[in-house]
């Protein structure tokens, strides 16, 4: 696809980046040639304002390696070993890396993400499709996956987290903020969330559970440790804990909350080393020794 100087004024773009495109001579000049230009000048904002406009494109760069400044690439990008990039790496579809992915700034991918090893992101990283790390996940600011998120070993996220579909963390996780996932979460270790926690499905952590605020699952909870709450712990079916049970000061216990009254026996039953206090609703069933802390990981 070609640029020309009245596409790219049907778009209305600021004054400034208009009159770098026409200094420079850049009429008529090739998509992806037009990126390469821009974040060669070091106007990686433009770049995303003209990738957002114009949308992705079905280009493949396939590379042995990837090491760079900055990267806006409009398709999809194809790198065989490790990626390094200092600054932005923003990609319009998908982002496989068969080895490790470091990069300084924000990572932005269009669909799917896939990397080979671990994969650091000293920015945000936001997902338009599956996220995938074979080893450990960390990110310094938030993180936005739409599909489902995984995780080999530890995942650390420094602010907001939301994903899309399932998360499965093979390890630790800890998140900064809030964390939000539309379907299941499974964690093998022990998991903090510095916020409210809020699962469309299932919560399953191996070790403690642990968050700042408000602790809530669509289905059942169960941790093979501790589950410690700031605000009020919510579960539409059972309640199961390795350790204790606790709520912040002032809130309840709620398990069996999608679950008819009848059913609790069955479906809403409550277990931990001893009775919850502010326990409202549920079954209590006393301890489960088979909830004891061990070794556990993800399906």
């Amino acid at each position: 696809m070609d640029i020309s100087k009245n596409f790219i004024k049907a778009k209305r773009p600021c004054a400034d980046g208009l009159r770098w495109y026409l200094r420079h001579g850049l009429q008529d000049h090739a998509y992806q040639e037009l990126l390469d230009a821009l974040v060669e000048a070091g106007r990686v904002g433009d770049a995303c304002w003209l990738l957002d406009n114009f949308g992705p494109t079905d280009a493949v760069l396939e590379l042995d390696a990837l090491q760079a400044s900055a990267l806006v690439f409009a398709g999809t990008l194809r790198v065989r070993g490790g990626v390094e990039v200092d600054g932005l790496l923003r990609t319009g579809r998908g982002l496989h890396a068969g080895g490790g992915l470091r990069v300084g700034g924000d990572l932005v991918c269009g669909d799917d993400l896939a990397c080979g090893g671990a994969l650091r992101c000293e920015g945000r990283l936001r997902v338009g499709g599956r996220l995938q790390a074979a080893w450990g996940l960390e990110v310094a600011g938030a993180l936005d996956c739409a599909g489902p998120l995984r995780s080999g070993r530890d995942l650390h996220c420094g602010g907001a987290l939301h994903a899309g579909g399932e998360l499965k963390v093979g390890e630790a996780l800890h998140v900064g903020a809030a964390l939000h996932c539309a379907q299941s979460l499974w964690v093998g270790g022990d998991a903090w969330v510095d916020g409210a926690l809020q699962a469309g499905q299932g919560v399953a952590v191996g070790g403690t559970l642990e968050t700042a605020s408000h602790l809530e699952a669509g289905w059942g909870l169960r941790a093979g440790g501790d589950i410690l709450s700031g605000g009020a712990v919510r579960a539409g079916e059972s309640l199961l804990a390795g350790g204790r049970i606790v709520a912040g000061p002032g809130y309840g216990i709620y398990a069996g909350l999608d679950v008819r009254e009848q059913a609790w026996e069955a479906s809403a039953r409550v277990s931990a080393a001893q009775p919850p206090e502010g326990l409202r609703s549920g079954l209590w069933v006393g301890p489960d020794l088979a909830l004891q802390r061990a070794a556990w990981s993800p399906a």
